[in-house]
Order: structure tokens, then C-alpha cells, then sequence
């Protein structure tokens, strides 16, 4: 038994997802970082037992009845943890976007400015004082009523409408009509009311093409359509709506992604007239501090706005109160790196990295004392100069008396710990295992450790041959953002790295690179947005492994001799799955004053599909139980097809051997998504020839410099194979690599926005300007 005083966190029988019955003391009121290779288990570990355990003791605590509202993880598998104290997380997950949701609401900053105007701001003679909400535009008291506090409002024109005016309506001069029945029925409609549909469509009379283009008349008539040979067709009541209004109807109400972008294609989108862009009624942009409104004070960088506010704060007692609160706050997200980011910007736009800052500097602020923080991956998507940034942070939550958990791959944080828990050896079975649990300099003994080499060998990078560009990719003049009529020149049949500050134009810049420019044949862009919203998308069915899975299945004796074919192994349709789960392999629950629990399907305990279809076997094993293989074990397995193994070894080499081929597509991080996507890439490589140009932004967020080895290899295979590459990247590792660097800053923001440097990367490591140079600089020299 431990003293009530015990300074450890610990942790016995801890068997989380790979986790092999770990034991391990984690000391309290540390900096602890976890470390391993991607898939060792380290987030099982802190995330999925530490963390997991503390939430479900506080929800214990909670009132049944509340407890329901909460959405809970459920109890970790795990012996028993003593000395653990209340857990807060902060993980990179991607919250749902929304155009309403900003900088500024997130940090809460955007609260505590709208009280600032409602008490101390500037009111025209003879005005009522108006109430805090009234200066949000997400608010009924604060949106412009003619944009809805959206800022834009969608139009559309005739050249939108019909791209191609030589073309009659019959031979679909309309581009923003839908297809099949639906347009055949407008234009019948069309025909009906009397309308040419086959003159072309410049020679018909402004007034009609007006009318067809732009009415919000729907006039209902009975049409008799064209008989089509062998055909019966009965007349019916056909109703008209305009090209605008369908666009305008699909785009506000459809549910498909689809065919929401394809009604954009037809709208150009504009500041709202009334509001100017601002978002808020007359009333509110009518109050102003030190001279601006609040939507001009919204769209400053937080650097900006400090300054702002430090010069009006010498008016009224209550200005002076709101405004130092309101520059201690700002002052902790500037501290983070993060003060190019005005408080209007939208939250879909930030980068996961500066999502999750965002929520640290929210933490920073609250003052909680005794609670243990547990980070994901904090320095994701930040450049080395944030990076040092981010440890004085973390260090200040330490002193303020928290114990801090870090799952990170970052050596400079991993060197800055006072604590390292290293877990593996490798990934999925081949992990789990706690190989180091002590002080970072202890870790220097332990022979099979991944981390070990990469954190203790200073030895100078060996020089190497950079490739000779096959030519020039010209872009630019760019506007966008940071970027002013930037122009920038891309080498052809390299590795380019593109670096700089956070914010300083790097993603930016990359996105403008598109298949229109000349020299460019055909573009790849891999991202790490999810490959699946729902638990029914999944590794094998995005890679298309799936497909030639369940070939091999239909070929079987048992599936011939039954008829089966290859929708009978299919969970997603009815047939071969259990439909008293709906192949979902789960059930979910309702319990009275407790939170609905999702238990394996009574009938297929998981399996997901019905007892016929499992008495089919291939190869000894039936369909759920190759989807439980790791691509491993199903690489071996599969060996003798050939289109299943080169799917397999595709992800095999770019690190993905430990997921399940079942594994849901909404439990992957954002890292492991876009190497399923690099790694399907990969295996239409193989096949295709061309030159190919691949976009990539920081592929190697979330992996561990052993991991970044096996990625850079396939990357560089590309290019040696004839193709182009070019990363967004932090990773100086990766950089020392390339052909070709393209720094771009010299600060985020305002700060950035130009090229500081461009050469090959010994030379960018001397450039004087470059916030990059003196990391990269010490890539080369060995880090020590």
C-alpha cells in the first residue's frame, strides 16, 4: 500500500489495445513525455488508460442524470492506477467545422472584446447602451439581418449559368441544370410553356433568358412528353424553378458534398452589401473603441490588436480593467506563436497544430492547480523556433504545480522532459511493451529501443549529391491570405521542402500549385483530412483492397457452390451482413439515467456478418477474421495474390503495418490518413507512367524519426522514378534531405508572407534572414 503522499502515478495491468499488461510508475509534477514509433501503443498508454481512468472516476462523481448529457469513454482495461490526480486533454482532434466557430470563440477572447464595447466603447450621441451580444454576429441581437451574420452572400449570373451560349437548352447550354430526369424535366417543362429549346441559346431574347435564368415564379403545367420508342409515357404535372433558384436551393439545403460543390461552381460569393463583410447590424458597427468597430478590431492579427488596445486603455476605470484582462490573454496565445492569427479567422482554416495551441493558451489562462495535462503531440505542425516557445509554456504549467504527459516525437521536447516513458519495441503486436521508464539520459542503455539512436547520435549529416532540376514550375503572382503578388519557381524532378514560421505563407503557397499550370501533367495532393466520417469506411475498403478481398472470397468452392457473389461480403448492404446490427458489429444500448453503451452484436458478437456467409473460408480464414489481420499478418497471408499484395506492401512501406484491414476509418489519426492516402497513391504508381507532381502538407506529423526514414524512402523512390515532390515541412531531418528549399517568412502573419531564401538546403542554411538556417544549420552539424 502507498502513502497517501506518493509522488507516482501508477499504473498496473495495463492491456488498452496492444498494451501487454503494462506495469509502470509515472512520476507527478513533471514534464513526462511518451515516447515510441507510430502504433507502439504510447496514446494507448497516456491517452486510453491515464487519461481514460481519471475521466471516468470524475463522471463517477457526477449525477446520473447529467452523466447521460456527457459523452464518455468507457472504463480503460486496466489493473488498477493509484496517485492519479483530475485529468484535463488536450488531443489534435479535428472539431466539426464551422464558419461560426473562430479564433476568437475558441480562446473565448472574442467574450470578453464584446464586453469591452458594451461597457467602455464609444456610443453616437443620443444611442442606447446595447448588451455584450449584441456585438456577435451568431447572435439573433447582433447579425446583419440581410446576411444572416455570415458576411457573404451568394450570387450567380448568366456567364455562370450557361458557360457555353452557342449550345441550345436541349443540348444542355444550362451547365447549372441537375442531370438525368430532372433536367429532361425542366426542359420538357420549358418546352410546355413555349420556349425555343432548341435555338441556341444567344439567339433567344434577353426577357426569356432572363426569365428561364432568374424568375422566382414556379408555374406548375401538365406536360406530354416525347415519346421514346417501345416507350409508354403518361403526361404528368411538371413544376419550373430557375437556374438561380436551384443552384441557390442545392447549395443552402443539400445534405451531398457533391452536389454542394457543384452548385458552387455557379455562385460567386461576395461581402454582404449591407454590412460590408463585417457580419453585424448598423447598430453595433455604430459603438467603436479608440477609434475602430469591432468587426475592424476582430480582423487584426492578436499582435495588432494588442497594440490597440494598450493605446485606448487610458479612458474609464472599467476600460482600463477590461482591457489589461484582455491583453493578459492575448498575451498567452502571442507567447504560443500564434499572434499572426486575427480573432475572425474561421476555425476550419487553422491547422490541428493551431487548434490544439489554441486550447493550451485557453488552459494557460485558467489557473487550474494539481490536475495532470495530457498532450497530443503539442509540437505537430510547428517549426523549431515555435517549438522553443511551446516548452517555456509547458514548462509554466509545471510550476504552477500540474504534471504534464506528452505523447511527442519531437527530440528537442523529448530532450526537455525530466521523465521518458518509451514504449515498443515497434508497432501493433510487436509493441506494447514499456522498454524505458526513468530520466532521458537512462534511456541510452536500452538496446532495442527505436528512440534511442535518434536521440543520443550527434554524428554530422554525411553530404549528398542534390538532383539536377528537369525543369521550372512557374507560379504566381499569388494574393492570398499573407501572400502579396508572390512569385515563386518550383524545380521539376526533385524533392523541394517548403519551411518557415508558423503562419508564414508555407500551405498557402502549396495549395496554389494546381494541374492548370503549364508543365504540369498531373498533380496528386495528399492532406490529412479523414479518408471516412463513418466507422463503415475503413483501411481495406479505401485502399480498394476490399474489392479484391471479396473477389477472392466468390472463388472459393463454398461461395460457388452457394452463388454467392461479391456483394454477399459486403457489410455495408443487406445479404451476407448481420442485419440485427446492420453489420455495424455493435449494438447500442439505452440505460435509464446512463449513458447509452455501444455492446458486441448479440448474434454475430462482432463479426458483422451472418452465419452463412462465415462458413465460407479462404484459406482456413472467413471474411471478419481477415478483416481482424494487421497488414502485417494479411500481407503474409495474401502473398499469393498479386493485386492484394501490392495494396499490402504499399502501406507496408510507408509504415502502416499495424492497423487492422477492419480498422474504422474515424479511429485514424490525421498522420496514419494521409499515409493510407500516399500509400494508395503508391500502388497506382506502379502501374502508371507520366510525370507526376505530389503535394504534400507535413507528411511527417505524428511519426517517429524512424518512421520519417520509411516515408522519406518512398517519397525519394518517387522522384528517382521520374516524378516531383514538395512538402510543406518542420522536420529539419527531412529538409537536410531535399534538393531544393524554399523558405518562405521571415515571420508568420504580416511578419511573413515572402520568399527569404531559396537554394539547395546547405546553401538556405547560411541565409542570413531565414528563422529556418540556424535549425537547419544544426541538422547538419549533428545536432549536438
Amino acid at each position: 500500500m502507498h502513502s497517501p503522499h506518493d509522488p507516482y502515478v501508477r499504473v498496473r495491468g495495463a492491456r488498452e489495445h496492444n498494451l501487454r499488461n503494462v506495469d509502470v510508475d509515472i512520476p507527478r509534477d513533471s514534464l513526462v513525455v511518451f515516447t515510441g514509433v507510430s502504433g507502439s501503443g504510447k496514446s494507448s498508454l497516456a491517452f486510453g488508460t491515464v487519461y481514460a481512468e481519471a475521466q471516468r472516476r470524475y463522471f463517477e462523481s457526477v449525477a446520473p442524470y447529467a452523466r447521460r448529457l456527457i459523452h464518455q469513454v468507457g472504463a480503460p482495461k486496466v489493473g488498477e492506477i493509484s496517485g492519479l490526480p483530475p485529468a484535463v486533454s488536450l488531443e489534435q482532434r479535428r472539431s466539426a467545422p464551422s464558419s461560426r466557430s473562430s479564433v476568437g470563440t475558441v480562446t473565448t477572447l472574442s467574450n470578453s472584446l464584446r464586453m469591452l464595447f458594451s461597457r467602455a466603447g464609444s456610443y453616437p450621441p443620443g444611442a442606447e447602451r446595447l448588451d455584450s451580444d449584441s456585438f456577435s454576429p451568431n447572435t439573433a441581437a447582433g447579425a446583419c439581418p440581410s446576411c444572416h451574420g455570415l458576411g457573404l452572400i451568394h450570387r450567380t449570373d448568366e456567364a455562370l449559368l450557361v458557360p457555353d451560349p452557342s449550345l441550345s437548352i436541349r443540348e444542355g447550354a444550362i451547365a447549372a441544370w441537375p442531370g438525368a430526369w430532372q433536367g429532361k424535366n425542366l426542359r420538357d417543362v420549358l418546352d410546355t410553356l413555349g420556349y425555343d429549346v432548341d435555338r441556341p441559346w444567344r439567339e433567344l431574347a434577353q426577357a426569356d433568358r432572363d426569365w428561364i435564368l432568374f424568375t422566382d415564379e414556379q408555374p406548375v403545367v401538365t406536360v406530354h412528353p416525347v415519346r421514346d420508342a417501345g416507350r409508354i409515357q403518361r403526361p404528368y404535372q411538371g413544376t419550373y424553378m430557375s437556374a438561380r433558384h436551384y443552384v441557390l436551393h442545392t447549395f443552402a439545403d443539400t445534405k451531398s458534398q457533391s452536389l454542394r460543390a457543384k452548385a458552387e461552381r455557379f455562385l460567386t460569393s461576395e461581402p454582404c452589401p449591407a454590412c460590408g463583410g463585417s457580419r453585424l447590424r448598423p447598430e453595433s458597427l455604430a459603438v467603436t473603441f479608440a477609434g475602430r468597430t469591432i468587426a475592424e478590431l476582430a480582423a487584426l492579427p492578436l499582435s495588432g490588436l494588442d497594440d490597440v488596445l494598450a493605446a485606448g486603455a487610458n479612458g474609464t476605470e472599467t476600460a482600463r480593467v477590461l482591457t489589461e484582462d484582455l491583453r493578459a490573454r492575448i498575451a498567452v496565445v502571442t507567447e504560443l506563436g500564434l499572434g499572426y492569427l486575427g480573432l475572425d479567422r474561421t476555425t476550419p482554416t487553422l491547422s490541428g497544430g493551431e487548434l490544439q495551441r489554441l486550447r493550451l493558451a485557453t488552459q494557460l489562462r485558467s489557473g487550474l492547480f494539481g490536475v495532470v495535462y495530457v498532450l497530443d503531440e503539442p509540437s505537430a505542425g510547428l517549426h523549431p523556433a515555435d517549438t522553443e516557445a511551446l516548452l517555456v509554456v509547458l514548462d509554466r504549467l509545471r510550476t504552477t504545480g500540474n504534471s504534464v504527459f506528452v505523447v511527442e516525437h519531437h527530440l528537442d521536447v523529448v530532450r526537455r522532459a525530466d521523465w521518458l516513458v518509451d514504449v515498443g519495441p515497434a508497432a501493433g503486436v510487436h509493441g506494447g511493451r514499456v522498454l524505458h521508464s526513468g530520466p532521458p539520459a537512462g534511456l541510452a542503455e536500452v538496446a532495442e529501443s527505436a528512440t534511442r539512436p535518434y536521440l543520443f547520435d550527434h554524428s554530422p549529416l554525411p553530404v549528398r549529391e542534390v538532383r539536377e532540376p528537369s525543369g521550372w514550375l512557374k507560379l504566381g503572382p499569388l494574393t492570398r491570405h499573407n501572400l502579396h503578388a508572390l512569385e515563386a519557381e518550383l524545380p521539376l524532378g526533385t524533392f523541394t521542402a517548403v519551411t518557415g514560421v508558423s503562419g508564414s505563407g508555407k500551405s498557402t503557397l502549396a495549395a496554389s500549385v494546381s494541374e492548370e499550370l503549364p508543365g504540369v501533367q498531373r498533380l496528386v495532393t495528399v492532406d490529412q483530412k479523414p479518408i471516412g466520417r463513418t466507422p463503415r469506411s475503413n483501411l481495406a475498403t479505401y485502399t480498394g483492397l476490399f474489392d479484391v478481398v471479396r473477389k477472392l472470397f466468390t472463388q472459393t468452392p463454398q461461395a460457388r457452390a452457394r452463388g454467392y457473389k461479391a456483394g454477399r461480403f459486403s457489410f455495408n448492404v443487406a445479404g451476407g451482413r448481420c442485419e440485427t446490427c446492420q453489420g455495424e458489429g455493435f449494438v447500442s444500448v439505452e440505460l435509464l439515467f446512463l449513458p447509452s453503451t455501444y455492446t458486441p452484436c448479440p448474434d454475430c458478437h462482432g463479426a458483422r456478418y451472418n452465419p452463412e456467409t462465415l462458413q465460407v473460408t479462404h484459406q482456413g480464414l472467413n471474411i471478419a477474421q481477415v478483416l481482424d489481420l494487421t497488414v502485417e499478418k494479411a500481407a503474409e497471408f495474401f502473398a499469393d495474390s498479386p493485386a492484394a499484395a501490392r495494396s499490402l506492401r504499399a502501406l507496408l512501406d510507408v509504415g502502416l503495418g499495424y492497423p487492422t484491414l477492419g480498422q474504422p476509418a474515424t479511429e485514424l489519426s490525421g498522420g496514419e490518413a494521409q499515409r493510407i492516402k500516399l500509400a494508395t497513391e503508391l500502388q497506382r504508381a506502379t502501374t502508371r507512367r507520366g510525370h507526376t507532381l505530389y503535394v504534400l502538407d507535413e507528411p511527417t506529423t505524428g511519426l517517429h524519426p524512424a518512421d520519417v526514414e520509411v516515408l522519406m524512402r518512398q517519397l525519394h523512390g518517387l522522384v528517382d522514378a521520374g516524378n516531383t515532390v514538395v512538402v510543406v515541412e518542420h522536420d529539419m531531418a527531412v529538409v537536410a534531405g531535399a534538393d531544393w528549399v524554399l523558405d518562405l517568412g521571415p515571420g508568420g502573419g504580416d511578419a511573413g508572407g515572402r520568399i527569404v531564401a531559396a537554394g539547395p538546403p546547405r546553401e538556405v542554411a547560411g541565409a542570413r534572414e531565414s528563422r529556418t538556417a540556424p535549425y537547419l544549420a544544426r541538422e547538419f552539424a549533428g545536432r549536438a
